[in-house]
């Protein structure tokens, strides 16, 4: 349990964290984790309901998968990022932002590399950029792959209003085959944090 004020009446109250995430031991924490939900939190005194950002470890054992939500400039401690390196086969982040958590499970369940999503996001924006300048820096964030032809969605918040724009599934493959012909754009092993502000290293 944590204190927590609310955004709108601004009492304090105690919220329940969870600080691990075994998704083999509580499947139900994945799909809360999917959808947001275990980050918010209602006010008891007025129903407001709020989003709380807490340190925890999300563990997918099946999917070989460990995300660690840091947010606040927090760091893993060094003796457990040394040694998670001996994990065989594992994906490991480390994301800031819920909603780059809920990205990350997202993108790991349509069985996609967040690195060539990284790389969708970083050419969408600047072929958006072309008619508009403000898309340069824009967050997008992966939804969801639908149809047929596995479109892939994608939402970015645009002069207060969330907006939609979706990508044909060969613009994915382009990224991968960047990926593939250039083996240096990779995260460093342990807890990395895969985004855009870390692609932009590679593309100066």
């Amino acid at each position: 349990m944590v204190p927590a004020s609310c955004s709108h009446c601004h009492r304090t109250t105690q919220v329940e964290t969870v600080e691990r995430i075994n998704t083999v031991q509580d499947p139900e924490l994945k799909a809360r984790v999917r959808d947001g939900s275990l980050f918010v939190w209602e006010c008891p005194y007025c129903g407001t309901r709020n989003l709380l950002k807490y340190q925890t470890l999300y563990h997918d054992p099946e999917a070989r998968l460990m995300l660690w939500l840091l947010p606040d400039g927090q760091e893993a401690p060094r003796e457990v990022e040394e040694a998670v390196k001996e994990l065989d086969g594992y994906t490991l982040r480390r994301v800031r932002e819920v909603g780059d958590l809920v990205e990350k499970v997202n993108i790991h369940e349509a069985g996609l590399d967040d690195v060539a999503m990284e790389m969708c996001k970083w050419v969408t924006c600047r072929e958006l950029s072309a008619k508009n300048p403000e898309m340069m820096d824009a967050k997008l964030r992966f939804l969801r792959m639908e149809g047929p032809d596995n479109e892939i969605v994608m939402a970015f918040p645009l002069n207060g209003q969330m907006q939609v724009v979706n990508l044909g599934f060969n613009v994915y493959e382009d990224a991968r085959g960047i990926l593939g012909r250039n083996p240096s754009i990779r995260p460093e092993p342990g807890f990395a944090q895969v985004d855009a502000a870390w692609l932009n290293t590679f593309f100066r």
